[in-house]
């Protein structure tokens, strides 16, 4: 198949954080299928763009056997709401002209993963002019989580945002969703029919924890890092809203006279006033770490007791599965979940941690003590949580299964110009 993958956060092949798409990109090159991707210039925890892009607004470059088209993302992203809604116009408007003038030739189908939201309008007008069918991917159930969290709420653009996520779903031949809660959702919610609907999940990249896990001396990497002695407890991922690292630090003050250390890795635009609140509770045991590329990210996880999924205490968050916590799952780490509804239940289905109430400091308090006291639990559940996602949630059977989905699509879609 030739595929087009429109991902404005594609990663680049040394960036942190959610890798999903560069994974299942690699099982479908490596099976022998054509990839090309319009991706963004800025990573999504970033405030500027990489040298290479400064004063440009196209390139074509190969990341593998990826073709990678990176187009112009404003750098207001991290500077609030209007510089965040201006990138994601900026790159619709970009992608959309590359993927008319720049991206040759003919494709059997255009995938479309959001959010963000607007990036689904250049999609479709992709698919038109391509005459090729879309599939739309839905990462996040927007605009619920920006009204949730406080960072959608004018009136106005809340019912344009309604109405344009309800056109892309007319005119999406088929919509993959994330989590079971997305699925229902759509479904009963949004009357979107269900022939229309798959679900392809987040899943745990095992090549790269068993690569990483093969020569890995984790005693030599703590002494390193000035970890030996602690109980660390990882958290990977953005420091956004969403996020509400703030009970991190709430629960790190309780946890003072233990030998916890929290490790916060990532970026996003609450970090700065993170570490300053950080400074005024003058909390001992959390420690920023600036993002670094996923092998590296997996050696602080291993060199880890638990690792930690965080969000805010909103109910569309009830909806999700963390990207982090397959991560943990494929690292043989024990989670502390602190988001409810399905990735709870995740993790509890998997026996592979604890559910902790979100920004319920008290608790995470509480919980983590229990693991001080019983370090057997820490070796069980990880190994619990492994073999789950092993089960139901390996990235290579998930992507092939996803590419099934796609060459029954394409299939259809030839049948039906083959009647005109």
């Amino acid at each position: 198949m030739k595929i087009l993958l429109l991902h404005q956060y594609f990663l680049e092949e040394d960036d942190s954080g959610g890798s999903r798409w560069n994974e299942i990109t690699k099982v479908w090159t490596d099976a022998g299928h054509e990839v090309t991707v319009i991706a963004g210039m800025m990573h999504y925890a970033s405030n500027e763009k990489r040298r290479e892009y400064r004063g440009r607004y196209f390139k074509k470059k190969k990341q593998g056997a990826v073709n990678v088209h990176r187009t112009h993302v404003s750098e207001a992203y991290n500077k609030g709401f209007l510089g965040r809604l201006w990138a994601y116009f900026s790159f619709m408007f970009s992608s959309l002209w590359a993927g008319i003038f720049y991206v040759k030739g003919n494709y059997d189908v255009i995938i479309v993963t959001s959010p963000p939201l607007f990036v689904g309008f250049s999609g479709y007008l992709i698919s038109r002019l391509k005459k090729i069918p879309m599939v739309f991917e839905v990462r996040d159930l927007w605009p619920e989580s920006a009204i949730d969290t406080g960072v959608l709420t004018n009136k106005a653009m809340i019912k344009f945002a309604y109405a344009f996520e309800d056109f892309l779903y007319r005119k999406s031949s088929l919509i993959n969703v994330l989590t079971p809660a997305f699925f229902q959702t759509l479904q009963y919610k949004k009357r979107v029919p269900v022939n229309k609907l798959i679900m392809i999940p987040n899943a745990a990249d095992f090549t790269l924890s068993e690569a990483v896990l093969k020569d890995f001396d984790r005693d030599q990497f703590r002494e390193d890092h000035d970890l030996t002695g602690r109980f660390i407890i990882t958290y990977v991922g953005a420091h956004g809203v969403a996020n509400h690292l703030d009970q991190i630090l709430e629960a790190g003050k309780l946890l003072e006279d233990t030998n916890v250390l929290f490790l916060l890795i990532g970026q996003g635009m609450a970090k700065e006033g993170l570490i300053q609140r950080a400074a005024q509770m003058q909390v001992k045991n959390v420690k920023f770490l600036d993002p670094v590329a996923k092998s590296e990210v997996f050696k602080y996880i291993i060199a880890s007791e638990m690792g930690a999924s965080v969000l805010k205490k909103v109910d569309t968050f009830k909806t999700v599965y963390s990207n982090k916590t397959f991560d943990y799952f494929s690292c043989k780490k024990p989670i502390l979940m602190a988001i409810d509804g399905v990735s709870r239940k995740l993790v509890e289905d998997a026996r592979a941690g604890s559910y902790v109430e979100p920004e319920n400091a008290h608790e995470f308090n509480r919980i983590i003590r229990a693991y001080l006291s019983d370090p057997k639990r820490l070796k069980m559940e990880g190994e619990n949580g492994f073999l789950f996602a092993k089960e139901n949630f390996d990235r290579q059977v998930l992507a092939t299964r996803y590419l099934e989905a796609l060459k029954v699509l394409g299939k259809k879609s030839r049948a039906i110009d083959n009647t005109h």
